[in-house]
């Protein structure tokens, strides 16, 4: 008999292959965000010039792509190759680097509720740098508009805030048509309209306070922020407990999948040595020989 034998350990299919096609889709998910990134950064020219990354002084939505689209790719990798191979160390690793990414989930997370006025300070910051970089990209420019569209609002605290941005402040020596205006995205939706009207905005902070708000949404995009979580906090808090859970349910699965490869491995026994029969002739040589 020749091959390796086992003593009653087994690597579970269900786990393997269950870690297997489910690391797979994050695998191709990962590797479909960083295309589209770099696709981004393609049209941008950002690829032909890799120092104009840091020319923006906002955020450049891509990143988020990049780093999303990283992170999956390599969970995905390791899990779905570590399951396939029964490779025991990027099973590890695909453990590992879950447990730091919900460990630093976790600590965000208390970090942010211990510490809510300095991140509320950091948001308004973080708004406002990227209101001063609006027009100089055009994601973020879409970004703006779509978190002003959705929250209803229009500046980190009030419309005023635009006043940070070249192109729509007051100031007397700004040659900018869009002087003293905010952009469209703040303006109050029309439902007759059909067509969005992009120069809504215009001169419209030139008008008294009581009369702005006739126009557009007065109300800064972090308290209505933090409207919308009261108003979802069950949303928002079952969809952190769920991510978490089968972050969870991902690192007791890698790890059952190791331990029993390593048992498999631990109880595997060489085949016996069959020992070959001696012809006839043989044997009476060996007999003359000791006699």
């Amino acid at each position: 008999m020749s091959g390796n034998h086992y003593k009653g350990h087994e690597v579970s299919c269900c786990i393997k292959y269950f870690i297997f096609g489910f690391n797979i889709l994050f695998w191709l998910l990962g590797m479909a965000l960083v295309g589209i990134g770099l696709w981004a950064w393609s049209e941008k020219g950002v690829l032909s010039n890799i120092s104009s990354i840091t020319d923006l002084g906002g955020l450049d939505p891509v990143w988020l792509f990049m780093v999303v689209g990283g992170v999956m790719f390599i969970l995905g990798f390791a899990g779905c190759i570590g399951a396939l191979r029964e490779n025991t160390f990027l099973l590890k690793f695909f453990s590992v680097f879950l447990g730091i990414i919900f460990f630093l989930e976790l600590t965000a997370g208390i970090l942010a509720f211990v510490f809510k006025d300095w991140i509320k300070d950091q948001l308004n910051l973080f708004i406002n740098n990227n209101i001063r970089a609006y027009r100089d990209d055009i994601d973020l420019q879409n970004l703006i508009d779509f978190t002003q569209e959705y929250w209803e609002c229009c500046g980190a605290f009030g419309a005023d805030d635009w006043n940070l941005n070249i192109y729509f402040n007051c100031t007397d020596g700004n040659p900018s048509r869009e002087k003293c205006g905010v952009p469209f995205s703040c303006c109050t939706k029309d439902p007759a309209e059909d067509v969005i009207n992009t120069q809504c905005g215009y001169d419209i902070r030139a008008k008294p306070d009581s009369e702005q708000k006739d126009y557009i949404n007065v109300k800064g995009c972090v308290p209505q922020f933090e409207k919308w979580l009261q108003d979802n906090l069950t949303l928002v808090a079952g969809i952190f407990i769920g991510v978490a859970l089968l972050q969870i349910f991902g690192i007791c699965l890698a790890q059952n999948l190791v331990s029993d490869i390593e048992a498999v491995r631990a109880s595997w026994v060489p085949p016996p040595l069959i020992m070959r029969r001696l012809p006839p002739q043989c044997s009476k040589k060996s007999s003359a020989y000791y006699s």
